[in-house]
């Protein structure tokens, strides 16, 4: 179907008060069009942004700077559990850190009961791909030789980029237990779905993810073609650990976690797609002032649970 045969969504009526709140703070912090400004400017501003929602460590929760595979981490732990969330943080491969997710990964930690171990890849332009890949694996490899028990890789917009092609590259470890992405960006077809219905949405705009891919790529070319890059470009889904996407509706990237979905569960794996409804990209940090941005952490936090546990409830 043509982009022109698509009406223009109306935001006033598919977002509610709270969504509204949240996003006329964070633009107030994070303006729109801030992919365009100097790095250092978008990163101070982001950074800004993610203070404002910073929210204290829930009770019981430890957290140490650590290295893995030669890449910095933060390591959380609250219990005994023997299982580990490698988390990628967000913020288009350009900005954010392990400062960015802090709270989001004790909260983690805290409700599921595992070990979370948050990766600070090498971010773009100062480092363009395959560095974030490299970093990300890098991070895996370390943990794997580690430790024994099961792992869950989940991550949310950038970071669920590299949690899925990490994935990809290591499906035939089988401690990693399931995979969690997190309104991810995984190269999908930007002329259809969400990409056209969403092109303008609060938050990400289609050309924000342009920008965004085009400082990652420092200039490589046919990037588009490797699954690193791009997951949904992997010509085979076979032997995927079970997979949950969780993605907001208002959002161009949506249809990138139907099309995950639908890959594995051709290949003959465990895969489920939810696509929360009037929930705009980068919710997460929404979770403790909007009831909808708190049910999709809870669908994060039970396929996070579930996974580590080895169940599949879906």
């Amino acid at each position: 179907m043509g982009s022109c045969l698509i009406s223009k969504p109306d935001y006033t009526t598919l977002l509610d008060a709270e969504i509204k709140a949240y996003l006329d703070l964070s633009a107030s912090l994070y303006p729109e069009g801030a992919v365009d400004f100097d790095i250092k400017v978008q990163r101070a501003l982001y950074d800004t942004m993610c203070e404002a929602f910073h929210a204290p460590y829930p009770d019981g929760v430890r957290s140490h700077d650590t290295i893995y595979g030669g890449v910095p981490c933060r390591r959380y732990s609250c219990g005994g559990s023997d299982a580990v969330v490698l988390y990628f943080h967000g913020g288009g491969f350009v900005v954010g850190g392990l400062h960015s997710h802090d709270d989001i990964c004790a909260e983690i930690c805290a409700r599921s009961g595992y070990t979370v171990l948050s990766v600070d890849y090498a971010l773009a332009p100062e480092n363009p791909f395959p560095a974030c890949y490299n970093d990300a694996y890098a991070a895996y490899d370390a943990l794997r030789r580690e430790t024994s028990g099961p792992i869950i890789i989940a991550g949310d917009s950038a970071g669920g980029t590299l949690g899925a092609a990490v994935t990809g590259a290591s499906r035939v470890d089988n401690r990693i237990t399931g995979q969690v992405l997190i309104y991810p960006g995984l190269g999908g077809d930007r002329t259809t779905g969400s990409y056209v219905t969403h092109a303008h949405a609060p938050e990400l705009t289609l050309a924000d993810i342009v920008k965004y891919d085009r400082i990652r790529a420092g200039g490589a070319h046919e990037v588009e073609l490797d699954p690193r890059y791009a997951p949904l470009s992997d010509l085979n889904f076979g032997n995927m650990p079970p997979s949950v996407l969780i993605t907001a509706a208002c959002d161009p990237l949506a249809s990138d976690g139907e099309t995950y979905r639908d890959r594995v569960l051709a290949a003959g794996g465990k895969a489920v797609w939810f696509n929360e409804d009037g929930l705009v990209h980068g919710c997460l940090r929404a979770r403790h002032s909007s009831a909808r941005a708190a049910k999709l952490f809870g669908r994060v936090i039970a396929a996070i649970t579930d996974l580590g546990q080895g169940d599949w409830p879906f």
